[in-house]
């Protein structure tokens, strides 16, 4: 059974009014930043890219709201239920999904190119959030007690490498192992399961896709095909440095509004506005980003089941691994990966992922004075 440590139930209006609204007011900032950057995109026009950000937005601020209202007690009892449909969706991707660019990872529902690996990463950390608190800290480390959680990360990750979309199995693995570290499995597992990779790396070389090879080069020594496979990453470089401490002005991007910056909405984003705003407009983005994670880290915090301390942390890791990867990708310093900035990249699913992710936490919040017993 499940039990309230209250003496009855809060009304919508106090789950209203308990919203954390300062993580509210920031993650609408952070959203509001990616308008300014889609409109920078399309030359000072709110079309295509700003206005469908917008609306995607609103809807999916509805939909976060509404995610927060519902009680952390019925996420508890469904958690397994996204995971399935989550499955059934990759499945769905093999059978009749659309390729783009060389890849098969889209299903077309008519008003929405939905992309279910992005969606899987959050039903991954629920049903591991439910697992763990089922099984307690004190099993965490138990052979026969891993051999579920390992499958429920390997699984869609399988799924996701045959797309093929390397960048997202690698989030799904490092978002599922760190939600296991966090719920108590010993650290030296995970140093062995490194060393392992890198012995593995030569043998994991020969089954690699030829494009994904040459992000590895690319990476390594992007001169060598400067008008190929360097070009992005090489022009990234050049409008990131251009842009200098304050940045050229709005819509006064060169390289972006030259179109010398490819994918400019997408993953390249923060380049166009750091070369628009400078390495102060980029820092006060980290900032608001650094903000938005703390405030989640301090709900996890605040919860007294094992259940929503799990769930929120893992959502903020997931919400990390976006920023830094897709930071630390325009910069150089990993292989081009393809993976956006949430709120501020122009993409449905990516945003609707995320704003799922906030409104399960937000849930946490709201009712993070519930108890959960381990079964229900």
């Amino acid at each position: 059974m499940l039990e309230s440590s209250l003496s009855k139930e809060q009304s919508l209006s106090q789950k209203f009014m308990n919203l954390n609204w300062g993580l509210v007011a920031l993650i609408t900032l952070m959203a509001l930043v990616g308008v300014l950057c889609l409109y920078s995109a399309a030359n000072g026009s709110v079309a295509p890219w700003a206005s469908r950000h917008i609306l995607r937005y609103g809807v999916c601020f509805a939909g976060m709201i509404l995610i927060a209202m519902i009680d952390i007690k019925w996420w508890y009892r469904f958690a397994y239920v996204p995971f399935i449909l989550g499955m059934i969706l990759l499945i769905g991707v093999e059978i009749t999904g659309r390729i783009g660019m060389g890849a098969q990872r889209w299903i077309d529902l008519g008003v929405l190119q939905l992309q279910p690996s992005e969606l899987m990463k959050i039903a991954i950390i629920m049903v591991l959030a439910r697992y763990y608190h089922t099984v307690g800290s004190e099993n965490a480390n138990n052979p026969l007690l891993m051999i579920w959680p390992v499958l429920m990360i390997l699984v869609p990750v399988g799924l996701v490498i045959i797309q093929p979309d390397l960048g997202t199995a690698i989030m799904m693995c490092a978002a599922g192992g760190a939600v296991m570290y966090l719920a108590g499995v010993s650290i030296w597992i995970y140093l062995t399961l490194a060393v392992v990779a890198i012995l593995s790396l030569p043998v994991a070389w020969q089954f690699l896709h030829d494009y994904q090879k040459d992000r590895v080069m690319t990476f390594l020594n992007p001169e060598t095909d400067p008008l190929g496979s360097g070009y992005h990453i090489i022009q990234s470089k050049i409008a990131l440095g251009s842009g200098g401490l304050e940045g050229k002005g709005f819509l006064k991007g060169t390289q972006s509004h030259l179109n010398f910056l490819p994918e400019k909405q997408t993953d390249f984003i923060f380049t166009l506005w750091a070369e628009e705003w400078g390495m102060l407009g980029g820092l006060g983005l980290l900032l608001i980003i650094g903000l938005i994670l703390a405030y989640c880290i301090w709900i996890s915090m605040q919860c007294r089941h094992r259940f929503s301390r799990i769930l929120a942390i893992g959502l903020t890791v997931n919400f990390f691994l976006y920023v830094v990867i897709n930071i630390a990708m325009v910069m150089g310093v990993i292989p081009v990966v393809g993976v956006p900035l949430p709120l501020i990249s122009y993409g449905g699913t990516t945003m609707l992922a995320v704003m799922i992710g906030f409104g399960l936490i937000m849930s946490c919040y709201i009712h993070r004075d519930q108890k959960l017993q381990s079964f229900y």
